[in-house]
C-alpha cells in the first residue's frame, strides 16, 4: 500500500513556542511529543489524524535563513470578514507580513515567529470543507514530474496535473490538499518544512522505502544518525521522511 502523509514537519529553534503559535492560529491543540511539539485537532496525538494533517515542530539549533521556504501552508477562510479576523489574530500571535514578490493578490502572505512563510487565503469554495489548513503548497520546477512521482508514492488521489500545477487530496475527499506549483526558484538551502509519511496499516516501512527509491527517491543524510525513520529526497530534492511505527 502506498505511503500516507502523516504530518507537516517544521524546524524551529524554539519548537514549543512555534508549536503554540500554530495551535492558536489553527484552533488546534499542542501536545508534548517528547523532543518535538505536535499540533493537531483536539482529542489527542494521532498520526495521521483522520480530520486534518497535523504539524510536528522539531527543535534545531540553526535559525531560518532569508531564503524562502519551498513548502508552505495555505490557511482557509470562509468569508472576507473571517480572512481579516484571522490575519489580525495571527499577527497578534506573532506573525509578520512578508514580501515574496506576490504583488497585488487577494491573499495575505505572512511568516510565523521564526520566519516560516504561510498564506491566509481569501474564501474559496474548493477549500470550504478542508479544515483550517487549505493546502500544503510545494514549489517545484516540473509539476508533471511531481505528479508522476508522488502519484505513485502516495495513496492520495491526483485531481489535476498541468504544466503549472499538480493537485492531490486524500482518497476520502477530506482534509487539506497537496499542491505542487511551478516556480522559477531552485533549492538554495536545506528544507525547513517537509512532509512526514507513514506506510499503510500492516505494511512494512523498509518495503515502502525501497519502493520510493525505485520511483526515484534518493537517500538523504542530514546527520540524523540512528533513528527509527528514513530521510529521502524526491526527484526535485524536496526532503521527506518515512516514519516507523509509533
Amino acid at each position: 500500500m502506498p505511503l500516507r502523509p502523516a504530518q507537516v514537519n517544521i524546524k524551529a529553534v524554539d519548537a514549543r513556542a512555534v508549536g503554540r503559535f500554530w495551535a492558536e492560529a489553527l484552533g488546534w491543540s499542542a501536545y508534548d511529543a517528547g523532543v518535538t511539539t505536535y499540533v493537531g485537532p483536539a482529542g489527542g496525538l494521532v498520526r495521521p489524524d483522520p480530520t486534518g494533517l497535523g504539524i510536528d515542530v522539531v527543535p534545531v539549533p540553526e535559525r531560518k535563513t532569508a531564503v524562502k521556504n519551498r513548502v508552505h501552508l495555505d490557511l482557509a477562510t470562509m468569508s472576507r470578514e473571517h480572512q481579516a479576523a484571522l490575519v489580525a489574530r495571527v499577527r497578534d500571535l506573532g506573525a509578520t507580513p512578508v514580501q515574496i514578490g506576490q504583488g497585488d493578490v487577494p491573499w495575505e502572505v505572512l511568516a510565523d515567529p521564526e520566519g516560516n512563510e504561510f498564506c491566509v487565503l481569501e474564501p474559496r469554495d474548493v477549500y470550504r470543507d478542508a479544515g483550517p489548513i487549505a493546502a500544503v503548497v510545494v514549489d517545484c520546477a516540473d509539476p508533471r514530474l511531481m505528479a508522476r512521482f508522488w502519484g505513485e508514492a502516495l495513496d492520495w488521489t491526483l485531481l489535476d496535473a498541468t504544466d503549472q500545477y499538480a493537485v492531490f487530496r486524500s482518497a476520502t475527499g477530506s482534509g487539506p490538499f497537496l499542491e505542487f506549483l511551478r516556480t522559477p526558484d531552485r533549492k538554495a538551502a536545506p528544507d525547513r518544512v517537509h512532509l512526514d509519511l507513514l506506510p499503510g496499516p500492516g505494511h512494512d516501512m523498509a518495503a515502502e522505502v525501497a519502493r520510493a527509491r525505485g520511483l526515484g527517491a534518493t537517500d538523504l543524510d542530514l546527520g540524523q544518525g540512528d533513528v527509527p525513520w528514513v530521510c529521502l529526497s524526491d526527484p526535485e530534492d524536496h526532503e521527506f521522511c518515512v516514519l516507523g511505527p509509533h
